[in-house]
């Protein structure tokens, strides 16, 4: 698979494309925080700015990437987000970045990303062979894992060392290296089923044309009676296409629990990290380099996951993987409220509960991709990503402004141990669902047809 030079293509502009995002999404939080000096309230509502193409868009990108090519859509997505960083960067140098400025540019990233998620997260199915999903998963995670690492410290330095606007070109130039990578995978994607069968019914000759000219002793009673070519099928229209990726995920009871723990979780830890955001600054008097440091631990922790994850779900058991580091990732966050000052000992014990969160994070995000992708066909994938990301994430921007609400009226303290509790929910709906009954192997339902 490493031989392969379009998948390594597509691995490094995966690579640099999540290091672009992980920095952005770091450096626009800090941006209000630390240069504009925004409030809990300003705060969510940035991040909930940031978080609703996830609830707009999900569904329609799911139903786009099924009948695009993924490299056209990928491309397109790293350059829309270069520009709406490099504007916020001009509007910065102008002296006009403010909070508005911050509000469209994590719009823009946002709404891109989600493009861009889907897309390469459908692009393996069709660039690598079937026996080598595993491997290839385990690539882009951990490349996602290594982005994590670099991504929170880079931006949290920038910010704190340089300017905003440098901050911002950061991000914008890690989007267009991406896209000069993944314009260079040369292996031509096959079209989508629909518009493939349109093509190829429009290149056969018809009937009419080739016997222009029938005998004129041929008995027309009996042309009356021969079978007709079928008018060309149109693909199905977007919305249809939306509607039957929905009634697959709701009515597969593995997915429909995957979309249900899901959304408890993200909503959950969108509050959670609103409130952390202003926690670790204004409680503990983190610098915005030692919060970098606190956020890119995860990363590591997430690489080590990566890795465990091919191996732990056929040794234990898919659904004791799920429940289990579901508890234990998430209930690291209880340990943050019971921290006080800014010593190397606060610091030291926030990585830790960052290299927990992300080890065991992680163990979960790639265990369920397996079980989705095995449980989906391949004409399905997008919209099954997509619809997964929809209603796992789609309450992502209430949660962010639910934690800017709750920092306000109780207190970050407070509020940060009853977010951080709520998280919990995500392994207790999983230990209630057909998902922890998963064993070691899946049903493989990728060659059926949708």
């Amino acid at each position: 698979m490493w031989r392969d030079r379009d998948f390594r293509r597509l691995w490094v502009g995966q690579t640099v494309s999540q290091l672009g995002e992980h920095t952005t999404l770091v450096v626009l939080p800090l941006c209000a925080v630390l240069t504009l000096d925004a409030g809990a309230g300003e705060l969510g509502v940035l991040r909930a700015v940031g978080q609703a193409p996830i609830l707009l868009l999900s569904l329609l990108a799911g139903a786009w990437v099924d009948r695009w090519r993924t490299r056209t859509v990928m491309v397109l997505a790293d350059v829309g987000r270069a520009l709406a960083l490099g504007a916020a960067a001009v509007a910065g140098l102008l002296g006009a970045l403010g909070l508005p400025a911050l509000l469209v540019a994590g719009f823009a990233v946002g709404a891109l990303s989600v493009f861009f998620d889907v897309a390469y997260q459908s692009s393996l199915v069709r660039l690598v062979e079937r026996d080598q999903l595993v491997r290839g998963n385990s690539a882009l995670e951990g490349s996602r894992s290594a982005a994590q690492i670099a991504g929170p410290a880079l931006g949290g330095a920038l910010v704190s060392l340089l300017s905003a606007p440098i901050a911002a070109v950061s991000g914008a130039l890690l989007f267009a290296l991406s896209c000069l990578s993944i314009r260079r995978i040369r292996r031509r994607e096959s079209l989508p089923e629909p518009t493939r069968e349109r093509s190829q019914r429009l290149q056969e000759p018809t009937q009419e044309c080739s016997h222009p000219h029938p005998e004129p002793t041929q008995d027309l009673s009996q042309r009356a009676h021969e079978p007709t070519q079928e008018p060309p099928r149109r693909p199905p229209r977007v919305w249809r296409r939306i509607r039957e990726g929905l009634r697959f995920v709701v009515g597969d009871t593995s997915l429909r629990a995957v979309c249900l723990a899901s959304a408890a979780f993200q909503f959950s830890l969108a509050a959670t990290m609103t409130v952390y955001l202003l926690f670790l600054p204004r409680e503990l008097h983190l610098s915005g380099t030692e919060v970098g440091l606190a956020l890119a631990a995860t990363g590591p922790g997430a690489l080590l996951g990566s890795l465990l994850a091919a191996r732990l779900p056929g040794r234990f058991g898919h659904g004791v993987v799920l429940v289990s580091a579901a508890a234990l990732g998430d209930g690291a966050f209880l340990f943050v409220p019971a921290l006080h000052g800014s010593s190397a000992g606060t610091v030291l014990a926030l990585v830790a509960v960052s290299l927990v969160f992300g080890t065991f994070g992680q163990l979960v995000n790639v265990t369920v991709m397996g079980v989705r992708q095995a449980l989906t066909p391949d004409g399905m994938q997008g919209r099954a990503a997509a619809t997964i990301t929809f209603v796992g994430m789609g309450l992502t921007p209430l949660g962010s402004l639910l934690g800017g609400f709750l920092a306000d009226e109780w207190g970050l303290r407070p509020s940060l141990a009853v977010t951080a509790a709520g998280m919990l929910l995500s392994p207790l709906l999983m230990s209630l669902s057909p998902l922890a009954r998963l064993g070691r192997t899946l049903p493989d339902r990728r060659l059926l047809v949708d």
